[in-house]
């Protein structure tokens, strides 16, 4: 008979975006013959909701949060501490910078036999001043240093790992794949989002959160109305930036350019109703929703901070060069090759457990 291997993810909120999706993709794919999946986290949401309907077992640490806050964090040490007694998972595997570092520290005390960290982009690389990212490089170094593994998603943030003093040697470079999405047709597409904009639409698929740049897009649009240029501009997607973003828009006179369609489930599948793909972030790693706009077919236009084949490449923060870059993608093809395959992430990743 034999005796599954239990692998316990730990990440900070069981929302929806980049890491949660990661965190979806690998609990629920590793063989079921090999290993049980467990997810803790701290904030509830549709992570928790989607897991729960696929039968994978999940903790809540209810004083897990994003903020740094000493009284919660202390408690939420000793919750991950009782937790990975009471489980007694062989591996580890840390997602998302504040759950990351309590975890570690706590899986040290406990009879946990590896630790690996998947870093969705280097915290340290956030727009924050001189003392908050010397604080963090050290945390995210300090959380290396106490791991077996470290996973990085992008080449760029392998880059910075590599450059880690004790660190480096176990960095390793996986890719995020995909299952390519069962797209609608165009058509199908606009009727089920009930667009009707006649001009050529321009969209963001994310999490709205200050990272993702949205508010530079809207500049953008902005300036493209100006130049009485139409383009319609749909931001798919939630989160606690987005009434801050709406009032922007209605500020900059694009109310009637700006859409936000909210949080639409299986939204990739929706991608062909659009004509441009547009990741405007200022921190970024390597996107699941850019590689399925590249599998819909879609001319791409990112940031520097995106460490990701783009067709079109701009400055961060630059709303000229966004509309720009936006003008130049419509009606250009796609030259980006097909993203990697989550059979591939699963199977590397495997191999480190």
């Amino acid at each position: 008979m034999i005796t599954k291997k239990r692998i316990l993810f730990l990440i900070t909120k069981a929302t929806w975006g980049g890491a949660q999706k990661y965190v979806y993709d690998l609990a629920t794919h590793l063989p079921n013959g090999r290993f049980e999946s467990i997810v803790a986290y701290g904030e509830k949401g549709r992570l928790a909701e989607i897991l729960e309907q696929r039968h994978i077992a999940t903790r809540q640490i209810s004083s897990l949060g994003r903020d740094i806050a000493l009284m919660s964090d202390v408690s939420s040490f000793f919750q991950i501490l009782v937790l990975l007694w009471r489980e007694r998972p062989d591996v580890l595997h840390l997602n998302s910078s504040k759950a990351a570092a309590l975890g570690a520290l706590a899986a040290h005390l406990s009879p946990v036999s590896k630790i690996v960290f998947t870093v969705h982009g280097w915290p340290f690389k956030e727009d924050r001043n001189f003392i908050a990212r010397n604080v963090i490089y050290f945390v995210s170094w300090f959380t290396a240093l106490l791991s077996h593994a470290v996973i990085v998603i992008s080449r760029s943030d392998e880059a910075r790992g590599k450059r880690m003093w004790l660190v480096g040697k176990k960095v390793r470079y996986v890719p995020i794949g995909i299952e390519p999405p069962a797209f609608l047709s165009r058509e199908e597409a606009v009727t089920s989002l009930s667009i009707s904009e006649d001009m050529p639409r321009i969209v963001t698929v994310a999490e709205l959160t200050p990272n993702k740049g949205v508010r530079h897009a809207i500049e953008a649009i902005a300036l493209l109305k100006q130049r009485e240029i139409d383009v319609a501009y749909f931001v798919i997607g939630d989160g606690e930036e987005r009434q801050a973003l709406e009032t922007l828009a209605r500020e900059r006179n694009v109310s009637d350019r700006v859409f936000f369609l909210g949080f639409v489930p299986d939204a990739a599948t929706y991608l062909k109703g659009f004509d441009v793909f547009l990741l405007p972030s200022i921190k970024e790693g390597m996107p699941y929703a850019l590689l399925e706009a590249r599998a819909a077919g879609l001319p791409t236009v990112g940031t520097e901070a995106v460490d990701a084949e783009c067709d079109f490449r701009v400055r961060v923060a630059d709303p000229s060069e966004l509309a720009e870059a936006m003008l130049k993608a419509h009606g250009a093809r796609s030259s980006a090759g097909a993203p990697s395959s989550l059979t591939l992430m699963r199977e590397e990743t495997m191999g480190l457990y």
